[in-house]
């Protein structure tokens, strides 16, 4: 009896924190936009589980801090200057971190921009620069990766989309279309994976208290849309903060889930969408307004 209770006890505590000990301990994870925000409470969150860490952003600056941030917690680092909208830019990260670590076992693409305004204060460059960064940002480092991980027979690939990926958002056209397109290639990729070891998850966070409204990009009437953007990202109840959601990401991955949604309200909005799309543009539609 006592022997059974101490199975099932494990058992639970294995539930909980989704195995994470056993499955992720020694492994290589590389996180892209992993200087700050989101990206750089995952790099904290995957330390926690005794894994050697790569990231990589654009500011030198910032991925210095990180840096000494994740060494300070016990971690080996390797901090890349690279931007993801950049083939070869992610080519050669790509290569230096197998160099250091000798391989990759877990690719994280989680670095994105966001534009906020009405599609008329909107330019073809602004839709480019989305999907270059969202969308090719995401395929550039898992094509540079996925010889490696079909040969080993195992890897993990985390794409972090958006609600706004699933769910079209008023004033965030350029944002919501690449996540879009981003949503429909790791769905595809999981798909076409299966069978080869190595699992896709898809993470569509809702709004996020991670400071994004300090770097987005505001069009139109600045100040307006500054503000409406900045109380929705930062409201309790409906936003989740950045550390939380991690956890959450960190379990997901460990476990191969195919999709993780963040926030309750992403998750009743997802599901009312599937249900009743043209309600939920009317709906967002009346909102706008």
């Amino acid at each position: 009896m006592a022997a059974a209770a101490g199975i099932g006890a494990g058992l639970a505590a294995a539930k909980l924190t989704g195995g994470n000990n056993r499955v992720l301990r020694g492994k290589v994870v590389l996180i892209t936009g992993g200087s700050r925000g989101l990206g750089l409470s995952l790099a904290r969150a995957f330390v926690r589980e005794r894994c050697s860490i790569a990231i990589c952003a654009r500011d030198r600056a910032e991925l210095e801090a990180a840096q000494n941030d994740l060494e300070g917690r016990g971690a080996e680092v390797l901090a890349i200057e690279c931007d993801v909208s950049d083939r070869m830019q992610v080519d050669r990260m790509v290569e230096l971190v197998i160099a250091r670590f000798g391989r990759i076992d877990v690719l994280v693409n989680n670095a994105g921009e966001i534009q906020v305004g009405p599609v008329e204060s909107m330019t073809l460059e602004d839709f480019e620069h989305a999907m270059q960064v969202m969308f090719w940002g995401t395929v550039y480092p898992v094509m540079a990766l996925l010889p490696q991980f079909c040969s080993q027979g195992s890897g993990r690939i985390v794409n972090i989309t958006s609600i706004g990926g699933k769910v079209a958002v008023p004033h965030l056209l350029p944002y919501t279309c690449a996540k879009f397109a981003a949503v429909g290639f790791s769905e595809g990729l999981r798909a076409e994976l299966t069978g080869k070891g190595v699992k896709v998850v898809t993470i569509a966070p809702g709004l996020m208290r991670t400071g994004s409204f300090l770097n987005a990009w505001f069009k139109g009437d600045q100040e307006r849309e500054s503000t409406w953007f900045g109380l929705s990202s930062s409201m309790p109840g409906l936003s989740m903060n950045a550390d939380r959601a991690a956890r959450q990401i960190v379990a997901a991955t460990a476990r191969g889930d195919a999709e993780k949604i963040l926030t309750i309200p992403a998750n009743i909005l997802a599901r009312f969408h599937g249900l009743f799309p043209g309600a939920t543009a009317d709906i967002l539609g009346v909102v706008d307004r």
